[in-house]
């Protein structure tokens, strides 16, 4: 038995703190006491310390970092205890083991695994069971393994009805096995070729099954609006429950569509849709340095992609669509070049850190040709970092009702984000303690609670009698994120202990690498 004596209880709830003892007995806590209530032996004295439920990290892509690291050091160390994984539409099942095409599809993102690919979601589970996890997870089914393991030749095309049919019976399989919904990721390929027919049809089968569709939506820059009215039309035609993808709006010039943004999305919620978003609480994204380029390009197999961009006739074709991005996120128009910056080129890793006007100016090249270039040449993993938003939309949604806390996190290449490693602590941190957006019970709340309820987890997400053992105990005096673009893994303080189903995974700055972590099926 674990007693935490005299803590400032935070409950998930949004309720205001007050002192208590609270009793873990097994994997649960076993009662809430007023505080001081006598000890059992090795009491653990929190006078100084807030406990707060284990935060919840809606939108992850762990799948395979649990896999190579089962102790999940990197969500642990945050206070991250739950995560759900398979998120933008790109996963590891049903494919066939070691498919290049799907190595191709995941390293920029998931990173790599020897022999990656599982013939479905159960399979994949005797894999993580046999590893092994140091915090919950569930799983979502991705869009884009669906369409690269039913559609014959590249994917990156519109599906036959039989190929919708086939992929249907593979979701409800999915389903079936405990899979928590459907993800899409409408920017990337192969799920951005999807028509509408395809994604009701698979809808249908989310709708059926009560379960949550998460999407990355198609645009997030000029086409925003747009982009929230196409999913949230087909949640209101199909009725599943719709949770958009880290909501943002991308570009300096369009920062003042966020209120038409919200608008849309509660005028939805006072017709009846079941829809809610998550936000990472950065300004600046990571994606793969390739889905820079033209959707018409993001057809092609990388091989036959890097054919084209070796022609001079290409490159100018593709650098008037970049510029024009008519229909699609043109990230370096938007952003500009000098705001993307590289995260990991395993072909060129001297360029690491560089931003794209900074790698161009060193070869002596315009930013263009430096780009083509490093795609040319990349046969491993290309990840970037981009500045895509302002500090008072970040602001304006996560002091939103709707919001949950979601990371994004990435662990592909040498270097990773930020939020890979200390999005929740940042967050308390630059948004709780340097600027008080919420109040700090509020900003729990979306952090616990707000992501368990959401996921229909009840017994998850707050410190209640007879909830699970998730639990962080917080030093507020010394909490801070110390974590850069250029040290985005570097250790933060703050966090004292990290719970995970009644055992510890993380003390005095140690971790145990605990793997009592559950996978949770629906």
């Amino acid at each position: 038995m674990f007693h935490f004596s005299n803590a400032l209880i935070i409950d998930g709830s949004a309720a205001a703190p007050y002192r208590g003892d609270v009793l873990v007995e097994g994997d649960h806590i076993e009662a809430i006491l007023p505080p001081f209530s006598e000890p059992v032996s090795g009491a653990i004295d929190c006078s100084s310390l807030m406990l707060t439920p284990g935060f919840v990290d809606l939108h992850g892509h762990s799948e395979l970092e649990v896999l190579r690291l089962p102790s999940m050091r990197p969500k642990i160390g945050q206070g991250i205890t739950t995560e759900v994984a398979g998120n933008c539409g790109i996963g590891v099942f049903p494919a066939n083991k070691g498919s290049p095409s799907l190595k191709a599809l995941t390293n920029d993102v998931l990173g790599s695994y020897p022999d990656v690919g599982w013939e479905d979601f159960s399979s994949y589970l005797k894999t993580w069971h046999m590893a092994g996890s140091g915090t919950n997870m569930a799983f979502l089914q991705a869009h884009s393994t669906l369409r690269s393991f039913v559609l014959e030749g590249n994917p990156n095309r519109s599906a036959t009805s039989a190929e919708v049919e086939t992929m249907c019976h593979l979701l409800q399989t999915s389903l079936q096995q405990g899979c928590l919904g459907l993800s899409s990721g409408l920017y990337y390929a192969p799920c951005l070729f999807a028509d509408r027919k395809e994604l009701l049809a698979l809808l249908e089968v989310v709708r059926q099954y009560d379960r949550l569709f998460c999407v990355h939506v198609r645009c997030e820059g000029d086409g925003i609006l747009s982009s929230l009215e196409e999913v949230l039309s087909l949640a209101r035609l199909s009725g599943v429950r719709l949770q958009i993808s880290h909501l943002k709006v991308i570009g300096r010039e369009n920062q003042h569509l966020l209120p038409s943004m919200l608008g849309l999305i509660e005028d939805a919620r006072t017709e009846g849709i079941d829809v809610h978003f998550d936000q990472y609480p950065y300004e600046y994204g990571s994606t793969s340095l390739f889905s820079l380029l033209p959707p018409p390009y993001l057809r092609l197999e990388r091989s036959d992609l890097q054919g084209h961009l070796k022609s001079k006739c290409e490159r100018d074709s593709i650098k008037r669509m970049m510029e024009e991005g008519d229909g699609w996120d043109s990230l370096a128009a938007l952003c500009g070049w000098d705001a993307i910056r590289i995260l990991s080129l395993d072909s060129n890793p001297r360029y690491i850190g560089k931003t794209l006007t900074e790698i161009a100016s060193e070869r002596g090249q315009g930013p263009y040709d430096a780009f083509f270039d490093l795609l040319a040449e990349e046969e491993g993993a290309a990840l970037m970092t981009d500045i895509t938003q302002s500090q008072d939309t970040i602001k304006r949604i996560l002091s939103h009702s709707l919001m949950c806390f979601g990371t994004d996190a990435l662990y592909a290449g040498t270097m990773s984000h930020p939020r890979s490693f200390q999005a929740a602590i940042h967050l308390l941190d630059r948004y709780g303690k340097q600027q008080q957006v919420l109040p700090l019970e509020q900003l729990i709340a979306k952090m616990t609670w707000a992501g368990a309820s959401r996921l229909g987890l009840s017994d998850r997400g707050l410190v209640r009698k007879g909830y699970k053992a998730d639990l962080v105990l917080l030093d507020w005096q010394t909490l801070s994120d110390n974590s850069t673009q250029a040290n985005p893994d570097a250790k933060s303080t703050g966090i004292a202990m990290v719970m995970v189903n009644g055992e510890i995974a993380y003390q005095d700055g140690q971790f145990t690498d605990s793997r009592t972590g559950t996978a949770l099926l629906f």
